[in-house]
């Protein structure tokens, strides 16, 4: 297929079952940014949230402050803020948006840690890619931080996982 030829521009995976215009590729299937500039600025909030699995002896280390790289929840909500921040750097067709606030809470259970990233922003786009790249960020954060003992004999990570990353609430207001 050749740069010019047209594309079939509908979404068979639509939710309701119907037909839906790709909104991110244009009349040739050429990938493109979403022109958003026509549309009211809104107040918007996103929640994402994701677990990371770890040892009961890591999350022990955890609450103790005994991980030998630093504080690691303070370190996480570091890096998730800045993910937040710089989520149109990374993921190609997003716009980037004015993020108006960025909330984070831990959830440390025995065998998990729990991050929710609350976003807010006022604009003419959502911003719940934002709150994910918080999560996943945050939570590789983590990792990144525990991973000298999380590590079995052989150097592997046998029971570290990140699972249920979702996003949990969007909600979009009319700025008056």
């Amino acid at each position: 297929m050749t740069d010019d030829t047209p594309r079939d521009e509908t979404n068979s995976e639509s939710n309701s079952g119907d037909e839906r215009e790709l909104t991110h590729v244009d009349e040739h299937g050429n990938v493109q940014m979403v022109d958003v500039g026509a549309k009211p600025d809104t107040r918007r909030r996103a929640v994402a949230r994701g677990t990371i699995h770890l040892s009961n002896s890591t999350i022990r280390a955890i609450r103790d402050d005994q991980i030998g790289k630093g504080d690691v929840l303070a370190t996480a909500r570091i890096g998730a803020i800045q993910a937040v921040k710089h989520t149109w750097e990374t993921i190609p067709m997003c716009h980037q948006i004015p993020i108006t606030n960025v909330d984070t809470e831990f959830d440390v259970a025995d065998d998990t840690v729990t991050l929710s990233v609350t976003v807010g922003t006022t604009g003419k786009t959502g911003c719940e890619m934002e709150a994910l790249e918080g999560v996943t960020t945050g939570l590789n954060v983590v990792w990144d931080m525990v991973k000298a003992a999380e590590k079995d004999e052989d150097g592997q990570y046998p029971g570290t996982k990140i699972t249920d990353v979702e996003v949990v609430t969007k909600e979009k207001e009319t700025v008056e």
